[in-house]
Parts: C-alpha cells; structure tokens; sequence
C-alpha cells in the first residue's frame, strides 16, 4: 500500500477536504486501477475529533464527494509511514519535516514532505463562508492530478 498524507492546521478544512477529493479522483482512476493507495490527513495544531467544517462538507457535497471521519493529529510515525506528505503550507512542510525526527527514518522521511501547490501556500478558509470552500474544492480538483501523478507514478 501507498499512503498519501494531506496536512494542515485543525484538519477541519483544507488538509479533509483534499483528502476527500484524491480519494474521489483515485478511486475515478488518476493512478491506474486505485488500488493499493492509502489516503488521510492530519493536523499540526488539533486536538483530534472533530468533524469537518459544515462548509467543508457542503463544498465536497456541492461535487458529490462524500466525506466522513474526524481530526487526526500529525505524528512522526504518520510523516515516516506515507510515501507523500503534502502541506498546505510551508509552516505546515517545516512542521511535518520536524515531527518526522532527527534519525535516519525521519530524514528521508522528511525528503517526502513538499508544499501541494508548489508555487503558493494555500489559505484557510476557517471562519469563511461556503463560497471560500468552493473556490478551495475547485482549485484542488485542478491542483490534485498533476501533483498525485507526479508523485505517485514513479
């Protein structure tokens, strides 16, 4: 199994969100067949347990994609298992590079760990309205192909 690691801050929003769509576009048949791929996300600064954002849910709906699960917090054992770990920004690249470790592991590990969008950080649309997410779920439909190609088909 390939795992595929989306990160942000509460992952209420965009890292959920992102996780949703690969899965959608996985399972459509981005990468062959979609089996043997593990996609999840997890936060930097979250408790853990909580749903996603009622926004987030009605963006992923708005696009027939179904979403069900709760907040995760990032560990070091999340960023050394996935074969790609993608931040949402570069705060969150340095954070996942970090809980990864100083050993071996954690440094090729943290090899793994680049920005989604390469050229950008992309912004959290907490406390936004439900337009903010739809124009978020828009751009990863247009982002998450090529990035997941990229990485994945190697």
């Amino acid at each position: 199994m390939r795992t595929i690691l989306f990160v942000c801050t509460g992952n209420t929003c965009r890292s959920p969100m992102a996780e949703a769509i690969a899965r959608s576009l996985i399972d459509k048949g981005l990468l062959g067949d979609g089996s043997g791929f593990v996609v999840a996300s997890a936060g930097v600064a979250t408790g853990g347990g909580s749903p996603p954002t009622p926004e987030a849910l009605g963006a992923l709906a708005a696009m027939g994609i179904d979403h069900n699960g709760t907040s995760t917090t990032l560990t070091g054992e999340m960023v050394r298992n996935a074969d790609i770990v993608f931040g949402m920004t570069a705060g969150h690249v340095r954070a996942a590079r970090e809980a990864a470790g100083k050993k071996a592991a954690g440094k090729a590990a943290a090899l793994r760990v680049v920005r989604l969008d390469p050229d950008a950080d992309i912004d959290d649309p907490i406390g936004m309205d439900l337009s903010a997410y739809d124009a978020l779920a828009k751009a990863f439909l247009k982002l998450l192909p090529r990035r997941l190609k990229e990485f994945m088909n190697e």
